[in-house]
């Protein structure tokens, strides 16, 4: 066996350090791209001055965050009235006059804002109905942050049930249960499958349990009829203003040929009916004396109608809708019927529309104009919503903090800082307000510290759900703080 010497050693280190110099220090930063593969080799940059781990310390304004909700059970679930009992009133959240981050808007923002907020505060009052929509990718999905902005804008200015779900949930979420028969199908306007009318309504997606058929010669060969059937009831996870509703709406459209349905509340039998087949968006409306409970809906047809989605509420107040669409860039309005959209927004009285979007573009970002183009066709959807309800105020929330893993570390992808700006100066534009939420979390390579409190999930993207809750106070806070202001002037 051959006896190895220590300047053998050095000598092959040095021989290493000879072969890997050259590498080391014409290697380009981007590393090289073999077909499909990329190769990153240490700069000699990085060799020279490595990168130093930075770990945020959130725990101090974490602590100032209250998530404690008023969750008033005792209260009676109607509440008398001169006219008769109703759903909905408020039963006094908290407010916050001061908030640790804001809602940037300019001049012309602020005062549609403002317009809406006499709206907001007058809907219970007035024995009235308004309607936020909460758009968003996947770090909404399954109510994730709508849930508990819910709560605290019902608790304050009045409203009950979850507002509109989709007529086929594919997400897991706390606020509602709901089961479907095996035929039915979701198609949406953003991914997976699609229809050809475009009728989505606001929830992008629709249920059918056949095919489409837009042709009428074939419509007429189609005779053999289908069964199929939805059941929705209450989350015992739900927060409280959430699991209570006594009004439920299932809006439909695209019915061509007749279509019966029965509808069983708690396993017993109390409408069967048939849906109006003129192909046009109507609304069917359920009303209970008590909390809506168990419901099952029973449909029979050659050709599925397009189901839209149910709206779960109560009498009066705010309703608040998740609407949450996994990969999607906010980049779906050109995909949708405008005019129904526009009918339904009208119809549903829909005063602000939140657009909580970037985290899915941001991975995908080459160089700045990569970014210029996404927030450039960003821009172009917020300008189709103001036209398709002009009065309502819109408010974005940026993307959050997020890491990739380089070199060691879990480091804020390079372009999201500068996406911010440019989401910021789209949403000024178009008179809407930005919310700021990377800054709001702690800003640059703030997610490693979320994540190591638990706060984030271990792909340092979406938050957990005690995360969603500070994310969503923190929200809450600036929205709360414009309205006390508001109140003040």
């Amino acid at each position: 066996m051959k006896t190895y010497k220590p300047y053998h050693v050095i000598l092959f280190l040095v021989a290493v350090l000879l072969i890997l110099a050259p590498i080391v220090w014409f290697v380009p930063k981007e590393g090289w791209a073999i077909g499909d593969y990329k190769i990153r080799f240490l700069t000699f940059e990085k060799f020279s001055n490595p990168a130093k781990k930075v770990n945020k310390d959130i725990t101090t304004f974490i602590a100032d965050v209250d998530t404690v909700l008023v969750e008033k059970e005792a209260e009676p679930l109607f509440v008398d009235t001169l006219e008769k009992k109703v759903m909905g009133m408020p039963t006094g959240g908290k407010l916050n006059l001061e908030s640790a981050t804001h809602i940037a808007f300019s001049e012309a923002g602020l005062n549609r804002f403002h317009s809406f907020l006499t709206k907001l505060e007058g809907a219970a009052i007035g024995r009235k109905k308004l309607r936020i929509l909460h758009y968003g990718d996947s770090q909404i999905e399954g109510d994730r942050m709508t849930a508990y902005i819910r709560q605290r804008v019902q608790e304050q200015f009045g409203g009950n049930g979850a507002g509109m779900i989709p007529a086929v949930n594919v997400y897991n979420t706390i606020s509602f249960i709901q089961k479907v028969s095996s035929n039915f199908t979701r198609y949406t306007c953003f991914g997976g499958e699609k229809i050809k009318s475009k009728q989505y309504g606001i929830m992008n997606s629709v249920g059918r349990f056949t095919p489409e058929y837009l042709d009428s010669a074939e419509r007429s060969k189609i005779t053999a009829v289908k069964e199929a059937w939805i059941e929705i009831e209450p989350s015992k996870s739900a927060y409280s203003r959430t699991r209570n509703y006594n009004n439920v709406n299932m809006h439909y459209a695209g019915a061509t040929k007749t279509c019966k349905m029965k509808v069983y509340h708690q396993g017993n039998l109390i409408r069967e009916d048939s849906l109006i087949a003129d192909g046009k968006h109507h609304v069917y409306q359920l009303d209970f004396p008590q909390n809506a409970g168990k419901l099952r809906f029973e449909f029979a047809s050659a050709i599925s109608p397009n189901i839209l989605g149910f709206s779960l509420e109560g009498d009066l107040g705010v309703q608040v809708d998740n609407i949450a669409m996994r990969g999607s860039s906010g980049t779906f309005f050109g995909n949708i019927d405008q005019s129904l959209a526009s009918k339904m927004y009208n119809e549903l009285n829909v005063e602000l529309i939140i657009m909580q979007f970037g985290g899915n573009s941001v991975p995908h970002f080459k160089d700045s104009s990569s970014v210029r183009n996404f927030t450039r066709y960003f821009k172009g959807q917020l300008q189709t919503i103001r036209r398709l309800k002009p009065s309502a105020a819109i408010v974005v929330i940026g993307p959050s903090d997020m890491s990739r893993f380089e070199d060691g570390m879990y480091l804020t992808y390079p372009l999201l800082p500068y996406c911010v700006d440019q989401m910021r100066k789209a949403a000024m534009e178009v008179e809407a307000g930005y919310y700021d939420l990377y800054s709001a979390m702690g800003g640059e390579n703030s997610m490693p510290a979320w994540v190591a409190k638990g706060l984030a999930g271990n792909d340092y993207i979406h938050f957990s759900n005690r995360g969603a809750s500070i994310a969503s106070q923190l929200f809450y806070d600036a929205f709360s703080s414009e309205y006390a202001k508001w109140k003040t002037q």
